[in-house]
């Protein structure tokens, strides 16, 4: 019978190195594999970690945007590239969302990869233009009055800002507010400040710059409390959106079958990165926790979401746009 891959191999892996697997050396470039356009805080964090991998592995570490399809195309990319410990994809939520969404993916978010680290964990925030509603109330209520109707931008279908502004759009009874898609949060931003969209839902690492600056307005958070870099804005739950508590996760998966020993080699060395000071203190100004730890970290993390995301779908009937 053929061995289970992926996650459910992780306990493998996980003895392997602890038996004293060999070290692994990196033969040649290792790519980073992003699904989204270049310019947003997915890209901006794994060329931070890339810098600090190339002179530690002796290899350059390059990240190389693949974006289309929600994400689907650098994951299965990743998910058939060769398990050498060379191709290495930058993860986020849409690698769980996107199986129950789509009609069809090519891939298994839990036995098509070996998680190596989760790297942060960061709030949802709603973000307008400087001149747009004051407040979340406001927004409602422009956006049920609007003819034609408002609408509002995430960085992706299957990303989790478009889950969260589902949720949002079903707890608000906004059926009209539409979705705009786009290919990464930098295209999506770029767009409401142009005026094109009215509303953005994204990590909020991805538009800390813009608020600070006075681009953009931001309306609510969704973590547990309130943002340390956003101090003023107040959460989801604090306005009555109970439904949206919602964190999001980025990290780095290899393909499945990698050896431990690579496994092994860049979780430790991402864990120092993340630990290191330029990163650090990168991290904490975008408003983000830093994650770290070993490969069962991001496994769990999977798992968990694998549920929850095909709830949320199911109940809210979200499709891509």
């Amino acid at each position: 019978m053929i061995a289970r891959r992926g996650l459910l191999a992780l306990p493998a892996l996980l003895a392997a190195a602890a038996a004293g697997a060999q070290p692994w050396a990196p033969s040649r470039p290792i790519r980073f594999v992003l699904p989204l356009a270049a310019g947003g805080s997915l890209d901006a964090l794994a060329r931070l970690i890339a810098a600090h991998l190339t002179p530690v592995l002796r290899q350059p570490v390059v990240v190389e945007p693949r974006p289309g399809a929600g994400g689907n195309l650098a994951f299965e990319y990743v998910a058939r590239a060769a398990a050498d410990g060379h191709t290495i994809l930058v993860g986020w939520d849409s690698l769980v969302i996107n199986p129950p969404l789509y009609r069809r993916v090519n891939y298994d978010p839990v036995t098509d990869f070996n998680p190596i680290v989760q790297t942060i964990a960061a709030p949802q925030v709603l973000v307008v233009r400087a001149d747009g509603a004051g407040d979340l109330s406001s927004l409602i209520a422009a956006a049920k009055a609007a003819r034609p109707a408002l609408s509002w931008a995430s960085p992706g279908n299957g990303s989790i800002g478009h889950m969260t502004g589902e949720l949002f759009r079903r707890d608000a009874e906004l059926p009209d507010f539409e979705h705009v898609p786009y290919r990464g949060a930098a295209p999506a931003a770029t767009d409401l400040l142009a005026g094109v969209v009215s509303a953005l839902w994204v990590s909020l690492p991805a538009v800390t710059e813009h608020v600070r600056e006075g681009r953009f307005r931001a309306l609510v958070v969704t973590g547990a409390r309130r943002s340390a870099v956003l101090p003023s804005v107040p959460t989801a739950i604090e306005v009555g959106q109970t439904a949206l508590e919602i964190v999001s996760w980025q990290g780095l998966l290899a393909p499945a079958g990698t050896p431990a020993a690579a496994v092994e080699t860049l979780n430790s060395e991402v864990n120092k990165a993340l630990n290191s000071d330029n990163i650090s203190r990168w991290i904490a100004a975008q408003g983000s926790e830093r994650i770290g730890g070993d490969p069962g970290v991001l496994a769990a993390q999977i798992r968990a979401d694998v549920r929850r995301w095909a709830e949320v779908i199911h109940r809210t009937g979200a499709r891509p746009d």
